[in-house]
């Protein structure tokens, strides 16, 4: 089995239908979706169609973050996969195309180190091991906001400031599943438990990040974290997450450079329908300029 969907729930309504709709109109069809519902009562589980495709887990869950480690217990897919209701497929293809990017890159191997670790605050990109062996391999690629019509393109080059500014959205990445079993969110987090899971497959599990140029998913937007009681922890969590895996004198560079380069006023461009599509160009452009330039990727 190449790839799980997995798609949390509760109470998500047509939602849910259409998610599911997206996923079984890709091309691509050796893949298992995984529904892990958090005991849903307004009757959207009970229109789903199960079957061999799909399997169904009703249980009672701790929050997002919770249902989505339950769900990966249950995958069997080489490749981990989380769409929320609301989000879809970009299109039939994606599947299919995220198939050829792993056939391609993702049984390429890397050197190993003389400490196998990646040390706090640095871009060490190799395995651990003497000899040269496979990299658990995130793949992640771009996605279309709906709430402002803008095409996003993720950072093509994950650095250090990457992993503290602008990391890809978990419905942008297809996480090697060792990656998941070894260990999953943190559920502490309430909002930012994919945030922190993400450094840690970089810095911790020495993860490699293989951008692909394909437009994921349909995301929904304006979702749980960015209510406005959400956003304040969500800032709160990010501070409390970087401490982590960066050191002080990183904090304090890229603290400085957001607010040289305005980070507040970008991200009411990033989020305004009038000006998120110019500015997702305009980032888009600037990321074609330095990819490749860095080390790190597959």
């Amino acid at each position: 089995m190449t790839f799980s969907i997995i798609v949390v729930c509760r109470n998500a309504g047509e939602k849910l239908q259409k998610t599911i709709a997206s996923i079984r109109e890709q091309t691509e069809t050796d893949y298992e979706i995984i529904v892990q519902d958090g005991l849903s009562t307004d009757g959207s589980v009970e229109k789903l169609r199960t079957g061999a495709d799909l399997k169904l887990f009703r249980e009672r869950d701790e929050g997002i973050y919770d249902a989505m480690n339950r769900a990966v217990s249950h995958a069997a897919g080489q490749y981990l996969f989380f769409l929320n209701c609301g989000d879809y497929f970009a299109d039939e293809e994606v599947l299919a195309g995220v198939r050829r990017e792993i056939e391609k890159r993702g049984k390429m191997t890397v050197p190993g180190t003389d400490n196998g670790k990646r040390k706090r605050g640095m871009a060490a990109q190799s395995c651990s091991g003497e000899k040269k062996r496979s990299c658990p391999v995130v793949f992640y690629g771009n996605i279309v906001e709906r709430s402002t019509g803008a095409h996003v393109m993720s950072n093509p080059v994950i650095d250090d400031f990457a992993c503290y500014r602008n990391v890809p959205c978990h419905q942008a990445c297809f996480y090697d599943r060792r990656l998941l079993v070894k260990r999953g969110f943190r559920t502490c987090y309430r909002v930012r438990a994919d945030y922190e899971h993400f450094l840690w497959c970089y810095y911790r599990a020495h993860a490699s990040m293989a951008y692909m140029p394909l437009t994921v998913a349909s995301y929904e937007g304006k979702g749980f974290s960015e209510d406005g009681e959400n956003r304040k922890r969500s800032a709160a969590e990010h501070a409390y997450i970087v401490k982590k895996y960066m050191s002080r004198r990183q904090i304090l560079k890229y603290r400085t450079v957001m607010f040289l380069t305005l980070a507040p006023f970008r991200a009411f461009l990033s989020s305004n329908e009038v000006t998120a599509g110019a500015y997702q160009k305009l980032k888009a452009g600037l990321y074609g300029k330095t990819k490749g330039k860095k080390r790190g990727q597959v």
